[in-house]
């Protein structure tokens, strides 16, 4: 039996585009949700998602995840429709169908979400009849369902569907029919008794040069509007647990002084939360890559502390305090904090490493040997042998293992800005804790990494499923069992990791030439941190391997010697100018080395030259030519000051016409001559004419 009371609206255009941008594009959404049963616990439901056709006609069907009713009493649902045609979209009628066969297990759930397989048979539960709406416009109407009409389900995860028929767009032509649009989804009926689930939270933040986060970007990000502050904001009141990258606490605490208040104040807010929280690598590095390239420690970042500015660091001065020391100029020497200071999380628990899941029981010994034997390794649930574990063992070393579906499920429901799929996503999240739910152990999620998630988005999946209860330190003293390893290490990012850590090396002998090498080295060292990340997949990972290759490429080619023009020597001895390239943007270095192909040439062979910023300076190296003629190649090369090559070397072709200068002057001396005598004959001649005696 089934009642309506209809309440339809409309909606611009704008709004309902805007709202499909937002999100994936979905055919149809459902949500159910309720307690079904004595005893039972909460019903979810979700709608299959699909690619939606631009101008097509989408269906939902959503109570909203977590509504609870009584037993015996009626379940109140909303119909959607959206008609994305230009077109007028006829009167038509909605059915909800219930499968009574319960999905087996989790892999059966994915099934049925994905293609709409399931065993069984479908039974209408509800139907409504729904209005014309207008091209660009949607409609709701709420639909009561007789809790007679869905019967007495036992707990269990039951596939369900909805189907619009009779409806048709514009002339009613079977082209424009837009009958039989359905989508699918669960029902879950959750047992008697608390679900036990804890949610990990990666917070992370990537600047836009791949190094450290500027005082913009983090203006930006801790403005009240800013991504960093929404996750806070989704986060406080809840017990997720928090994995903090470190460089974010870094980037804010290197500005000393100048760092923005609200960063300041985010940084705060974060260190007095309640919540577990452990840090991840630097700028999320994967451990597990670098395990597999064989690498003896961890990769951490260099020394920041050449970065940082003294004046941002005053040092305090108070009477109780000992004079500090001055410096050369007689001002006090600050004390500047080191990496363990800029890095430091008040409150996170220490020893975690949550990377990706290729993991092989070699690499967790490895942890072990490098963090020490109380280290703990977050793995999926796809890289362990055994099902339903949350705390395992591998050689005595611990493991925290998450529900990869549900973690797979609920990632992709906080990044949903559109309500329709997020609480698609919750639905299916609560299918999966329903099999991982049966045994003792509580279920742990963790989300994957993520900058663009929906605040909004957070905060609901957190209430629906952080458990009060379940913290780090309870999980890793409950009972563990022993597991082994099952991932296959991904040969390929191990062989880029170390074609990167090449690329380094290649710098650092380069970076001679600067007067803090630091300027150029820190940076490159976090961005290869950045660019092993644990939240790169394959296609950004190949992106990133690309980018460092390029990067190394360009900043080993930024100095180098401009091609000199071919140059015409009439005297024995001139300057040679030699122009030096420096795309760096701090100034650099090098001795211009210079050798001549023939011996005709004299030339000064070395010249310090100190090339300024972003900018071509101009070298006059002396020569000096013998008394012969020809055509002689210079050789020029740069180096640093420990003798490495830079950029490439530069040939200048020099045209000798040295002793045109005594030719010269033996006939400019001719001539004065000739003019002496001829000005002297012509003297005597006049007198002798005049007369006079000589």
């Amino acid at each position: 039996m089934t009642a309506s009371r209809p309440r339809i609206g409309s909606r611009p255009r704008a709004h309902r585009l805007l709202s499909r941008l937002a999100a994936a594009l979905v055919v149809g959404c459902v949500t159910i949700g309720g307690v079904l049963t004595a005893g039972a616990g909460p019903v979810y439901a979700a709608a299959d998602e699909a690619p939606e056709a631009d101008g097509a006609v989408t269906l939902g069907l959503s109570t909203g995840s977590g509504t609870s009713i009584t037993p015996g009493s009626s379940l109140l649902s909303s119909i959607t429709l959206d008609n994305g045609t230009d077109a007028e979209l006829s009167a038509g009628t909605v059915t909800i169908e219930l499968n009574s066969t319960r999905l087996p297990d989790s892999d059966s759930l994915e099934a049925w979400l994905d293609s709409g397989t399931a065993a069984g048979d479908f039974r209408s539960v509800a139907s409504e009849a729904t209005p014309t709406v207008e091209g660009g416009s949607s409609a709701t109407a709420e639909v009561i369902v007789d809790a007679a009409e869905l019967g007495a389900l036992a707990p269990g995860v039951y596939p369900m569907r909805a189907t619009l028929s009779g409806a048709a767009v514009g002339d009613g032509t079977d082209d424009a029919r837009a009958d039989e649009t359905t989508a699918t989804t669960v029902l879950v009926v959750a047992p008697a008794g608390e679900r036990r689930t804890g949610v990990i939270v990666p917070i992370t933040a990537t600047p836009e040069d791949g190094s450290l986060l500027t005082a913009d970007e983090l203006t930006t990000l801790t403005a009240p509007e800013g991504g960093l502050t929404g996750q806070l904001d989704a986060i406080t009141g809840t017990t997720a647990i928090l994995a903090v990258d470190p460089a974010i606490p870094a980037a804010i605490r290197m500005l000393g002084t100048r760092a923005p208040a609200g960063a300041v104040a985010w940084l705060e807010r974060l260190e007095s939360l309640p919540n577990d929280m452990f840090a991840l690598q630097f700028a999320d590095a994967d451990a597990a890559t670098q395990a597999h390239a064989d690498q003896s420690d961890l990769l951490a970042p260099q020394e920041l502390a050449p970065l940082l500015q003294p004046a941002d660091f005053p040092p305090p001065v108070t009477p109780e305090t000992a004079t500090p020391t001055p410096t050369a100029s007689g001002e006090p020497e600050p004390a500047l904090p080191d990496n363990a200071a800029l890095t430091m999380i008040s409150g996170a628990q220490p020893g975690i490493l949550w990377p990706r899941g290729d993991l092989t029981d070699d690499d967790i010994a490895r942890f072990g040997a490098e963090l020490g034997d109380d280290a703990t390794t977050i793995v999926p649930s796809t890289s362990v042998n055994r099902a339903g574990v949350t705390h395992g063992t591998v050689d005595g070393h611990d493991l925290l293992v998450i529900d990869a579906a549900a973690s797979a499920r609920l990632s992709a429901a906080v990044d949903a800005a559109d309500a329709g799929t997020r609480q698609r996503e919750l639905a299916a999240v609560a299918g999966h804790l329903f099999y991982a739910g049966q045994r003792s152990s509580p279920v742990l999620i963790g989300l994957q990494r993520s900058e663009t998630r929906s605040p909004v988005a957070l905060r609901e999946s957190l209430t629906a499923f952080a458990s009060p209860d379940v913290r780090l330190r309870s999980v890793l003293t409950g009972p563990a069992e022993a597991v082994s390893l099952t991932g296959t290490p991904d040969a390929a990012r191990a062989v880029a990791f170390e074609t990167m850590l090449q690329g380094e090396q290649r710098m650092t002998t380069f970076s001679a030439i600067l007067e803090e090498p630091a300027v150029l080295l820190v940076p490159e060292r976090i961005r290869i941190l950045r660019a092993i990340g644990v939240g790169l997949d394959d296609d950004e990972f190949a992106a990133a391997r690309t980018q460092r290759a390029e990067r190394v490429s360009s900043t080993l080619s930024s100095v180098s010697i401009q091609q000199p023009q071919p140059v015409q020597l009439f005297t024995s001895a001139a300057p040679l100018p030699v122009w030096v390239r420096n795309e760096l943007p701090w100034p650099v270095t090098v001795s211009l080395g210079s050798s001549p192909s023939d011996p005709r040439l004299d030339i000064q062979p070395t010249t310090e030259v100190t090339a300024l910023a972003a900018s071509t300076t101009r070298v006059n190296v002396p020569i000096e030519a013998r008394v012969a003629s020809g055509d002689v190649r210079v050789e020029f090369r740069l180096t640093g000051p420990n003798g490495a090559t830079i950029g490439q070397p530069a040939i200048a072709d020099v045209t000798l016409r040295a002793d045109w200068e005594n030719i010269g002057l033996v006939i400019l001396g001719g001539i004065i001559v000739v003019l002496f005598v001829l000005g002297l004959v012509r003297t005597v001649m006049r007198k002798r004419r005049a007369g006079t005696p000589s």
